[in-house]
């Protein structure tokens, strides 16, 4: 037992050469199995089993993944690829002949038909490698050439714009200098511009100014000549009987009066014992006050007017033939002078300016109102001018004086339009107030206002030797009143929106009207009925104006254009010239010519 025992454990012997000191390994005890039995045949079992395993995963690994098996090439086949790809045809076909015949005798020994070294294939590849990137450097190095041309021309072109860049910028600021030099040199002569200006509207005014009086004074000459020629017609009736006839000469009140009231002096003198003996006794005159004059109906230009001019229908209407730069705001009126080619415009910026046309020179400009300047119109005598303003006040400016000589304050928002009565003595106003009024220019105050109208009354006119007026309301109608009583005598319905404007022909027979949706209709007075209507819309309709043959009729329109409508065949044609709205269009007394104002601040002529 003692020697079995012994034989179990092993012992390190300490002594050794290289006199190092072991420590002793202690072992595990944990990962020793006191039942493992040690026996030779599960040993080389487990071994098989292994290998079986490493087996397994190798076939396993070739199934998965097969490989390609290449074999290498005999000489005899890389002499003929080499011969093919090269194209050598005739000499590969005597290769073949002689390879085969040799190879048939015997005479080509193993080591020369045997395969072809790695090297010579490797030296090959190499070969076709360096032709590859041969070739892929000449195609680098073109596009690297193309880019440094491109790089170059870039250049150049950023070169080019930048000197040009220096040099605009050099002219601009040359151009800025000399900018400043003229404005400086501009700002020297302006007094002087203005003052030369000044010289030629007085010098203009002075002229007008020499032409009234000329024409006063040849008609005092006419006037005295057809009086010369009565008396030496009347030698046979005694003094005392035609000084009883005509008006005392040295009577300062008669003096005063209007031309048409001195017509009527002997008709008042006639009437006044019956006026007295007719009127209440606590009744009292107002002093001054204008007498309306008879209303016989008669229209003494009705005989000078013609049929309207053959271009009218022959071409469809007027041709734009001058332009005045008018105003520096929109133009809102034009009147044309009852006897001589002189032209008034009113405007947005507060004037008013008189110019000769066609020429287009200017007379003289007003200034006074302090809100836009909404219509103008000329006495009947020529000599004096009514305009109306947003300021709410009616002005009458005397040409002889050359200054405002009246204002009318009784309106109480902005006033739209004015029109003189044919005798000089009475002018008619419409405000936005809803009223109209009446004003006697003798007595200098409002003689009647007109009230009726539920809205802003647009536009006012008396009819042409007459005391009936014609007012067009934003309340869609229109209607006549009598002057003499303020009363309203007839009205007008079938609008359906503000009537803008509205007018008579110079046979007072027809009234044409327009409002804001850009239709204008045609009445009959006598019948009190709608004769014509038409749409020219949707732009609204500013103003309606008849040619003195009272055939064509002018409608000024917003869309920057003058519509003429031709009575008898219904035709419509439009007069494009205007770059914005139309406001006014006024035709003379010959009707050979037109003349227009709109929005774009200009006054065109049509002829």
């Amino acid at each position: 037992m003692a020697s079995n025992e012994a034989s179990d454990k092993f012992y390190l012997e300490t002594d050794s050469d290289d006199e190092f000191q072991y420590e002793e390994v202690p072992i595990d005890e944990e990962f020793i199995v006191d039942d493992v039995v040690e026996n030779l045949d599960v040993a080389v079992r487990t071994i098989r089993e292994s290998q079986d395993d490493a087996q397994a995963a190798v076939r396993k690994e070739s199934t998965a993944r097969p490989s390609v098996t290449q074999h290498p090439e005999v000489v005899d086949d890389f002499v003929r690829n080499f011969l093919v790809r090269m194209g050598m045809g005739r000499t590969l076909d005597c290769f073949q002949t002689e390879w085969y015949e040799l190879q048939e005798k015997g005479l080509l020994h193993e080591e020369d038909i045997d395969v072809v070294p790695d090297i010579y294939a490797r030296n090959q590849d190499l070969d076709n490698e360096i032709k590859f990137l041969k070739k892929e450097v000449d195609k680098y190095r073109n596009a690297a050439l193309k880019a440094k041309e491109s790089y170059v021309k870039l250049r150049k072109e950023r070169d080019y714009h930048r000197m040009h860049h220096k040099r605009v910028v050099q002219e601009k600021n040359k151009f800025i200098d000399d900018i400043k030099r003229l404005k400086r040199h501009y700002q020297q002569y302006e007094p002087t511009l203005h003052q030369l200006k000044r010289k030629y509207e007085v010098a203009m005014k002075e002229k007008m100014l020499a032409k009234l009086e000329r024409d006063r004074a040849v008609g005092q000459v006419n006037g005295l000549q057809s009086t010369l020629k009565s008396m030496e017609s009347f030698k046979g009736t005694s003094s005392l009987s035609l000084q009883d006839k005509r008006p005392v000469k040295g009577d300062k009140q008669v003096e005063e009066l209007g031309p048409t009231q001195r017509a009527l002096a002997l008709e008042r003198e006639k009437l006044s014992e019956c006026d007295i003996q007719l009127l209440p006794e606590d009744f009292k005159r107002y002093p001054n006050d204008s007498v309306f004059p008879v209303d016989t109906g008669v229209n003494p230009y009705l005989s000078n007017s013609k049929a309207a001019p053959s271009h009218i229908s022959r071409t469809g209407g007027f041709r734009l033939s001058n332009t005045i730069q008018a105003h520096s705001h929109s133009v809102s009126g034009v009147a044309l002078h009852p006897r001589k080619q002189i032209l008034v415009t009113s405007s947005d910026d507060n004037t008013w300016k008189m110019w000769a046309v066609p020429s287009g020179d200017i007379i003289m400009t007003g200034e006074g109102h302090t809100d836009w300047v909404s219509s103008c119109d000329f006495h009947p005598g020529g000599a004096k001018l009514a305009t109306t303003s947003g300021d709410t006040t009616v002005k009458i400016w005397d040409f002889a004086k050359g200054e405002c000589v009246h204002t009318f304050v009784d309106h109480m928002l902005a006033v739209w339009n004015c029109s003189w009565h044919s005798c000089g003595d009475f002018l008619a106003t419409c405000s936005m107030d809803n009223t109209s009024k009446v004003w006697d220019l003798n007595s200098l105050r409002c003689r009647y206002t007109l009230r009726g109208h539920t809205d802003s009354v647009n536009s006012i006119q008396f009819v042409p030797f007459s005391n009936i007026i014609l007012t067009s309301s934003a309340d869609k109608t229109l209607s006549l009143w009598d002057a003499r009583t303020g009363l309203c005598t007839q009205t007008f319905y079938g609008h359906m929106n503000s009537v803008n404007h509205a007018a008579f022909n110079l046979r007072c027979d027809t009234v044409a009207s327009c409002d804001s949706y850009g239709i204008f209709k045609l009445w009959d007075v006598r019948n009190v009925s709608e004769m014509v209507s038409v749409d020219i819309g949707p732009h609204p309709a500013n103003h309606v104006t008849f040619d003195p043959s009272g055939s064509v009729l002018g409608v000024s329109s917003n869309d920057s254009t003058i519509k003429m409508y031709e009575l008898a065949s219904g035709q419509i044609t439009a007069l494009y010239g205007h770059e914005d709205a139309v406001q006014c269009s006024l035709f003379d007394q010959s009707g050979e010519f037109m003349v227009s104002g709109g929005s774009d601040c200009t006054v065109r002529i049509w002829s």
